[in-house]
C-alpha cells in the first residue's frame, strides 16, 4: 500500500475506509461474498421457484456492487491512482469485477452467460495470497513441466507401441490399436484397476508384469516426483524471495530510525546550544 499517513489525515474517512480494505476482516466478508455467490449459481441449477430466483438475482446485485466498492476503496488508496494497474493481480481484480458489471439478462441464451457467471468466482483468487503462489510457481515452472510432459508422452508412446504389438489379441480389446493403447496406459498410471489389466496378459505372457511395473516405476514414480520436485524448488525459490523483501525492507526500517536518532541527537545539541 502506498498510501502515506501523517497528522492530517490519520483517522479521517478516507484513512478509515483504507484500514477497513486492508484489514482481515474486509478479507473474511470478501471470501463469504464469492462463497455465497458460488453457492447461489450451484442452487440455481436445483430450484425453480420464481422467488428464490429472485432472491438469488437480488444477492447478485450485491455482491456486485460489493464487489466495485472494494476495487475503489484499492484504488482510491494509492497515493498516485496508477500505481494500481502496475500490480497483475488488481489488473485481474480490475477485468473480473469490469465483467460483473455486464448485465447477465443480455447473455440468457448464449454460452457467454455461463461464462461470466464462473468469472466472477475466480475473484476467489486474489484475496487468497496461498493461492496466488501456487499459480506464480505453476507459472514459472511451466517451462520445465513441458518438458517433463514431453517425456512423458515419448514413454507413453513408446510402451504404447509395445502394447499393441504385444497384447493386440487380447479379449477386453484394450490394445488393438495405438489410441487404446495410449488409453490403457493412461488407465495404468492412474492405477485405475490396472492389476485387472495386468493380470490378464499374463494369463497368455507371464513375464509381461514387467512391461507394466517398468511402465509405473517411469512414469508414476520418478517422472511424476520430478514434477513435484520442480513445484517445490519454485515455492522454494518464492519463499526466499519473500525472505529476502523482508530482510531488506528491516534494514531500510533500521535505517530510517538510525537517521532519525541522529536527527534527535543533533536537535538536542541544537537545543543545548541555545539554553546555554
Amino acid at each position: 500500500m502506498n498510501y502515506l499517513y501523517t497528522s492530517k489525515n490519520f483517522l479521517t474517512i478516507k484513512s478509515k475506509l483504507i484500514l477497513f480494505r486492508y484489514s482481515n476482516l474486509f478479507k473474511v466478508l470478501t471470501t463469504i461474498m464469492i462463497v455465497l455467490y458460488a453457492l447461489s449459481i450451484a442452487l440455481k441449477t436445483e430450484i425453480d421457484s420464481t422467488k428464490v430466483l429472485e432472491l438469488f438475482r437480488l444477492l447478485d446485485y450485491f455482491i456486485t456492487l460489493f464487489f466495485v466498492f472494494e476495487i475503489a476503496i484499492k484504488i482510491y488508496s494509492e497515493k498516485y491512482k496508477l500505481n494500481f494497474f502496475r500490480d497483475k493481480w488488481n489488473i485481474f481484480d480490475f477485468i473480473v469485477i469490469f465483467l460483473s458489471l455486464i448485465p447477465l439478462s443480455l447473455f440468457e441464451s448464449i454460452a457467454v452467460f455461463r461464462i461470466l457467471m464462473i468469472i466472477r468466482v475466480l475473484r476467489i483468487i486474489t484475496i487468497n495470497d496461498d493461492i496466488k503462489k501456487i499459480l506464480v510457481a505453476l507459472t514459472r515452472a511451466l517451462p520445465s513441466i513441458i518438458h517433463i510432459t514431453i517425456m512423458m508422452f515419448i514413454v507413453f508412446y513408446i510402451y504404447a507401441i509395445l502394447g499393441v504389438q504385444f497384447f493386440s489379441d487380447m479379449k477386453s480389446g484394450l490394445w488393438t490399436d495405438f489410441n487404446h493403447s495410449m488409453l490403457t496406459l493412461f488407465r495404468v498410471m492412474t492405477f485405475e484397476d490396472w492389476t485387472d489389466v495386468m493380470y490378464e496378459t499374463m494369463e497368455e505372457y507371464p513375464y509381461s508384469w514387467l512391461y507394466f511395473i517398468s511402465f509405473i516405476v517411469i512414469n508414476a514414480f520418478i517422472l511424476f516426483n520430478v514434477f513435484v520436485a520442480i513445484i517445490l524448488e519454485e515455492f522454494a525459490k518464492i519463499r526466499e524471495h519473500e525472505i529476502k523483501n523482508m530482510l531488506d525492507k528491516d534494514d531500510k526500517n533500521l535505517k530510517l530510525i538510525l537517521d532519525n536518532i541522529e536527527i534527535l541527537k543533533d536537535e538536542i545539541k541544537e537545543l543545548k546550544r541555545n539554553n546555554k
